[in-house]
């Protein structure tokens, strides 16, 4: 009987690790496809038409010539695809069987990609940076940081400053559910507990989708918009530029003895302003990322309006307001839906929302552009993240009735 034959590259990546090749075998159409849940089949058939259409249990999912499957949850799906051509249309289906995965999953942090602080009074500390440290090598430390259990923190610097990290499999789509969380270490302070101020830091979320296949964060990012999304006061398109410290310069000490030098890291931004990041006496090492041989650090992206408020009057007590909702280190870790994100939030540069069925990267970035005496500039730290879908391994089962 003759075959028409279609393509099928099995991703594979949390089963077989993040660097391992994709395989790439030839099925007939009769074939029965075997994958993990939450993994891909690339499908790509080998015969043209003018237009196609995909069917998942008789459901119409695609009108693209390709089509990535997907599922969370185990079973047998019946999966057809139709070649709509007035001269040779065509029609085949077949059956791919989901199953549970041989390694269970982690719900935890598995990997980061690149770690890019910008300038900040932790960085170089939080990890700590060694001499002939390059850019892999504090994202591996970065990655011992914060991956499973560790929840060891990170600092992302001042603003624009980020870090990319993913799982051992895509986390899924849930409408209507919170679908991940993110540690960071945000408080509120004793004498206000009700204004929910502190130590907020907020750090803005992105996601994004392997839709190449390829394993690595090269997809379009979207953003996570939060509650300060559509705010007047939060700045879209934003760019900011460092410029490497002169280490011959002389520094400008103030008056309080707390900062050592007030002209430490310049920097302007896309609206025409111009500051410094302050060096302060309490950390003496560079501010600068040590790994990085750039004289320059350029970031893009959203700035939130300020959250600091000096309440003494004289620059010694800043309390920093969280905002209400979706972002990183806004709140203490206690508070779990405060600090989980919804994949559903995504928007496109324009501000349109996004529908993912599934994110397999994360990147958080510094939100604010800010700096409150004493206690520096405000950057994001965060210590590990976690999918609100996969179940703790730790947990200890339900007591007996």
């Amino acid at each position: 009987m003759k075959k028409t034959l279609i393509y099928i590259s099995v991703l594979a990546s949390a089963l077989l690790g993040c660097d391992d090749d994709i395989a790439t075998v030839s099925l007939g159409i009769d074939d029965y496809y075997r994958v993990a849940r939450m993994q891909k089949l690339d499908l790509h058939p080998a015969l043209t038409g003018n237009a196609y259409r995909w069917c998942v249990d008789g459901v119409e999912v695609s009108t693209d010539r390709d089509y990535v499957f997907m599922q969370p949850d185990e079973g047998e799906y019946a999966v057809s695809f139709d070649i709509i051509d007035a001269e040779s249309p065509f029609h085949f289906d077949f059956v791919v069987s989901v199953v549970h995965e041989e390694l269970e999953y982690s719900p935890y942090v598995a990997r980061v990609y690149e770690y890019r602080p910008a300038p900040g009074q932790f960085v170089n500390q939080m990890p700590l940076y060694e001499a002939g440290d390059r850019a892999a090598d504090m994202a591996r430390k970065a990655e011992e940081c914060i991956s499973g259990k560790n929840e060891i923190m990170i600092s992302l610097g001042a603003w624009g400053g980020y870090v990319v990290f993913g799982f051992d499999h895509p986390v899924v789509n849930v409408p209507g559910e919170y679908d991940f969380l993110i540690h960071g270490n945000a408080f509120y302070e004793l004498t206000q507990p009700d204004k929910k101020g502190g130590s907020a830091e907020p750090g803005i979320v992105w996601v994004s989708e392997d839709v190449n296949l390829n394993g690595i964060p090269d997809d379009p990012w979207y953003e996570l918009a939060g509650s300060e999304y559509s705010s007047p006061l939060t700045r879209h398109n934003y760019s900011m530029t460092y410029t490497r410290p002169d280490a011959a310069k002389a520094p400008v000490p103030d008056e309080s003895g707390f900062l050592t030098d007030t002209e430490y890291i310049a920097w302007r931004d896309s609206e025409g302003s111009t500051g410094f990041v302050a060096k302060n006496s309490f950390h003496p090492q560079s501010y600068y990322p040590m790994w990085l041989d750039d004289d320059e650090l350029t970031f893009t992206g959203t700035c939130l309006a300020p959250n600091g408020v000096d309440t003494s009057g004289m620059g010694t007590y800043y309390i920093l307001y969280s905002y209400a909702w979706g972002y990183a280190d806004n709140h203490p870790n206690d508070y779990e839906d405060l600090n989980s994100f919804k994949i559903d939030w995504a928007v496109d540069g324009d501000g349109r929302p996004v529908h993912l069925r599934c994110i397999d990267f994360v990147k958080v970035v510094t939100g604010l552009n800010q700096y409150c005496g004493w206690l520096g500039e405000t950057s994001t730290e965060i210590s590990g993240a976690r999918d609100l879908h996969i179940a703790l391994t730790d947990e200890l089962p339900p007591e007996p009735i």
